[in-house]
């Protein structure tokens, strides 16, 4: 059955089209120019060095596949010349096998030499591809660290890792497809060309031509239709891998309820459209690798018919045929990678776009050109009017205007939601407030750096999550230049060393993913140990005892005091048994400052504080009895 002719135009345009569109298209151009940098960096004069060697062995092996063919025409012609010599062999007869032993020999060297000078350049090229992978990798992973919280507060941590994972694995696609494949390719096609052209005819290049122009429209179309099935079963077996995931995550669930069956059965959905896909996959493969070979196959064997005609003229040598056929065979080879290349650099530039686009994200937050280090000589905080919203639909806080002295400690106290969190998050300039200043030392934090803003702030968090290391490491984390046994000290204070010690593999003991082999109340130690190391001028402490009994309570929240004696100090309560002490409370509600004073004062206005207080000290006598 025929194909249309318009349907064959249809194909050919669409094929030029997506041809032209991947060399001219304005995402490829653009991530070669941003990627250009790192293949090709400015600081760096010994990889530049090393990219020109690469691209001579790039060359010199071309070259030297290009000359096999020749030595092996060469060869065949010597010999035919020599056998055709009538008689026995003679002295001169001898001497003539010496040049086609030559021409063998030299054969040999060439294949050789080919690959050598591949090799070469493929290992020189690895340290620039390398190096390019290095750098825009940690490019990267410090440029989500200077993202502000709202970016981090929005993401998706596992999509996250496959954008810069995919994007780093393109990185060495393009390199070693563009650069070690398509390269090598297009310059073997063009001396090919150019050895059919001036050493052969006119009508050898056409054929070559219009065998390579349906060779690369056919791969290209079904490789477009390859990737639609790839993309689907790489759906389907990331679909497939989230469920098993998940359900051995929740391994527990699994079994309270007995739905192991019910588990399989959705897992088994997942790898049945797998399955499917993954066929389909396979069979475009082998309809590709089919007619790749059929295509190029006509062409080979029309240009040998060509040469075969011309050896009964006697107008090409019996050499000149097996030379054809030796040129063609070696060009199928890197040609047949071509739906590959073609199929992995569109893919790395799809993905290295992502991380582009990634790195192009601003933060919300950042320093002002006239930005100054943070000099902290008493510690006074003072929030000046202060408003916020973190949208225009979001409540925010409203007006809010209080002073915490030097060396004194003030407690914030309210209901959930009413803004508490987010007083910390605008101290530690997560984000900027969009009314107000916020003063430390009489210093704007909008005009300093927020690497010296941090510095001088301490913070015991409600939800303390670990590094998947050693305590030793984590504890360590507050102050990494600090020594062994200070960091021992500090685990001490925190009431955390003796349980330490008491474990086999001491402060070397692992903690896990997220801290989880240590109960909430070890992690939170260890949390206050850090800050302990760290030794802040600035002390914040959110619920720091929220996930501890009442015994370790007590002993830390006397840690505690001990720490942030002399040392201004912000402590968010949900307990107000632990804030008595302080010397103002303020109480937030409504997104703005309803109450502050001290325990006693709020008790005698009688207002939220003090029905807070009454039911806590209800809900506490209930649990007690």
């Amino acid at each position: 059955m025929g194909i249309p002719a318009a349907s064959m135009v249809r194909a050919n345009m669409s094929f030029m089209e997506k041809f032209l569109k991947i060399m001219k298209g304005d995402t490829e151009w653009m991530v070669l120019s941003r990627l250009l940098p790192y293949i090709w960096p400015s600081d760096r004069r010994d990889l530049r060095c090393w990219i020109i060697v690469a691209l001579v062995m790039l060359i010199l092996s071309k070259l030297a596949t290009v000359l096999v063919p020749f030595f092996y025409k060469w060869a065949v012609d010597s010999i035919t010349g020599v056998a055709s010599l009538p008689g026995s062999k003679t002295d001169s007869q001898t001497v003539l096998l010496a040049f086609p032993v030559m021409m063998v020999i030299a054969y040999g060297l060439g294949r050789v030499f080919s690959v050598l000078f591949a090799q070469l350049r493929d290992g020189i090229f690895a340290k620039v591809s390398q190096h390019a992978v290095r750098t825009l990798a940690l490019r990267s992973f410090e440029h989500l660290h200077h993202l502000s919280l709202s970016f981090h507060l929005g993401r998706h941590m596992g999509g996250l890792n496959r954008v810069i994972e995919r994007g780093v694995k393109g990185i060495e696609l393009i390199v070693r497809h563009a650069v070690l494949g398509l390269i090598p390719t297009i310059l073997e096609l063009l001396f090919l060309i150019f050895i059919l052209l001036f050493y052969f005819s006119f009508l050898y290049m056409v054929t070559i031509l219009l065998t390579m122009f349906f060779y690369l429209w056919f791969t290209f179309a079904v490789s477009e239709k390859r990737m639609e099935i790839r993309k689907a079963m790489n759906n389907f077996d990331s679909d497939a891998n989230a469920k098993a995931v998940d359900s051995l995550l929740n391994f527990e669930t699994v079994k309270y309820f007995s739905n192991e069956e019910w588990e399989a059965k959705r897992f088994d959905k997942s790898m049945q459209l797998y399955e499917e896909a993954s066929i389909k996959t396979y069979i475009s493969l082998a309809v590709l690798n089919f007619g790749q070979v059929m295509i190029f196959t006509t062409g080979m064997v029309l240009c040998m018919l060509f040469a075969l005609f011309s050896v009964i003229e006697g107008t090409l040598t019996l050499g000149d045929f097996v030379m054809v056929n030796s040129l063609l065979v070696q060009f199928y080879i890197p040609l047949h990678f071509v739906g590959m290349i073609y199929r992995e650099l569109k893919q790395g530039f799809v993905d290295i776009d992502s991380m582009f686009d990634l790195l192009s994200k601003q933060p919300e937050v950042t320093d002002s050109p006239r930005a100054k280090a943070l000099v902290v000589t008493r510690g006074e905080i003072c929030f000046k009017g202060v408003s916020f919203a973190y949208g225009p639909e979001q409540p925010g806080l409203r007006d809010i205007s209080f002073t915490v002295p030097p060396g004194r400690k003030v407690a914030i106290v309210g209901p959930s939601g009413s803004g508490k969190t987010t007083l910390l998050r605008l101290l530690f300039r997560f984000y900027d407030v969009d009314e107000g200043q916020i003063l430390i030392d009489g210093q704007n934090i909008a005009d300093v750096t927020q690497d010296s803003l941090r510095a001088v702030l301490g913070i015991v968090p409600q939800d303390t999550v670990l590094f998947n290391d050693t305590i030793g490491y984590n504890v360590h984390y507050g102050c990494p230049g600090a020594s062994e046994k200070e960091m021992q000290e500090a685990a001490h204070s925190a009431q955390i060393g003796d349980f330490v010690n008491s474990l086999a593999s001491g402060y070397n003991s692992q903690v896990g993913e997220r801290g989880l082999k240590l109960s909430g109340g070890e992690k939170q130690r260890i949390a206050i140990a850090r800050t302990i190391l760290k030794d802040p001028p600035i002390l914040i402490l959110d619920e720091a005892t929220s996930a501890l009994d009442t015994q370790t309570e007590h002993e830390i929240q006397a840690a505690l005091s001990r720490i942030s004696s002399n040392r201004t100090t912000i402590v968010i309560a949900h307990r107000l048994s632990t804030v008595i002490d302080a010397y103002n409370i303020l109480v937030i509600s409504d997104n703005g400052i309803v109450e502050q004073g001290s325990h006693e004062e709020l008790l005698a206005k009688g207002g939220l504080y003090k029905d807070m207080w009454i039911k806590q000290l209800d809900t506490e006598n209930r649990d007690n009895s």
